[in-house]
């Protein structure tokens, strides 16, 4: 399956009214575990779980280069399934990151607009629209707003109608899906898959988030679970270690990787 193959079917997987979950990865033996599994339809890298590979705080601090080489080897474990890929917020030119990613085979991201002016926030959009085209891939973008994350003490009152506005300027301007991240309740989830439309929200699975079921009743295209995942192994890490050091060994029901 090509590129413009795997894109066609990541888009797909999100305007179909089955909720896409999606368990994010950070390396290639991550990227293997999880798309062996076989309810595992694509796969989503972590930005902030692959900088945390290599030693890098979050935020762009890794160099994208290095993110990307990473990335690549992911492509490679996951075969035929569509991997979406999180860009931060475009390392200074969305456009230009974007198709280094697509040149590994990546066919979707996250963008951030980390809460820059709405129009350089929708420029940034059109530009990673653009460059999928150039490529010859449709590429699947969720871009994310972080009106609420990163919206510091404002109320409701306040982020939720920025986040409404940007968001429908991000579809407008070619996006596929709008990422809302945040400890999302019921109510903000029903408003904002009524301002963008069935199928066009995307959240990440913070505690409080309606579970699976609900959110597919409410319309949402999307779930991910960001570095939490990584968070899942190391925790597990560490407890065999703590294990291990008390007297014990590898613990029970741990299975081979093959």
């Amino acid at each position: 399956m090509n590129s413009a193959e795997k894109a066609a079917r990541l888009r797909q997987l999100h305007e179909d009214p089955e909720l896409l979950v999606l368990v994010n990865v950070w390396d290639a033996v991550s990227a293997t575990v999880v798309a062996g599994e076989p309810r595992t339809r694509a796969l989503a890298t972590a930005g902030h779980s692959i900088a945390a590979t290599f030693g890098y705080g979050d935020g762009e601090q890794i160099p994208l280069d290095l993110a990307l080489s990473l990335v690549e080897r992911i492509v490679g474990a996951a075969g035929d399934l569509p991997v979406s890929a999180d860009l931060d917020g475009g390392f200074g030119n969305a456009g230009e990151t974007v198709r280094k990613a697509i040149g590994v085979g990546v066919v979707g991201a996250n963008v951030e607009d980390q809460l820059r002016p709405l129009a350089e926030s929708v420029a940034n959009v059109e530009a990673i629209v653009a460059a999928g085209e150039a490529e010859g891939v449709p590429f699947v973008l969720n871009a994310r707003t972080d009106a609420l994350v990163r919206g510091g003490d404002r109320g409701r009152d306040v982020w939720l109608p920025d986040a409404i506005e940007r968001g429908r300027a991000y579809l407008a301007a070619g996006a596929t899906s709008v990422f809302v991240p945040g400890p999302l309740d019921e109510d903000a989830v029903q408003q904002l898959v009524a301002a963008f439309g069935p199928q066009k929200l995307s959240v990440i699975g913070f505690p409080g988030v309606p579970d699976q079921a609900r959110l597919a009743e409410l319309g949402v295209a999307r779930i991910t679970y960001g570095p939490l995942t990584q968070r899942v192994a190391l925790t597990a890490l560490q407890d065999a270690a703590r294990g291990i050091y008390a007297g014990g060994g590898i613990p029970e029901g741990t299975r081979p990787l093959n």
